[in-house]
């Protein structure tokens, strides 16, 4: 079983509380209707999948009921560090989200 920490409850809980929500520090375009299609189909589908260290947002469903984002390891599955929305994605993560 895979524990995974909710950095608002404070507490480790096991995986299956929590959801998923897709990957972490994607900004919404401040005026969607001025993208091309191809623009706004690269904002709603393309993602990096990244194969090791990468941000993800989750959701503790059955417990707080609220976002944050988590570090995961890829291939293993393992969680590096859990933080809450809107704090800063950790300096060991790059922007497109693999190992630094």
């Amino acid at each position: 079983m895979i524990l995974i920490h909710c950095p608002y409850c404070e507490e480790d809980r096991p995986e299956v509380e929590f959801t998923y929500g897709g990957e972490a520090h994607i900004a919404r375009p401040l005026d969607p209707s001025a993208l091309t299609d191809s623009e706004w189909e690269g904002y709603l589908y393309i993602r990096s999948n990244t194969r090791g260290l990468h941000a993800e947002r989750w959701r503790h469903a059955h417990g707080c009921a609220r976002f944050f984002n988590a570090v995961r390891d890829t291939v293993s599955d393992r969680f590096e560090v859990t933080y809450k929305t809107g704090e800063a994605r950790p300096a060991k993560i790059t922007q497109t989200g693999g190992a630094a």
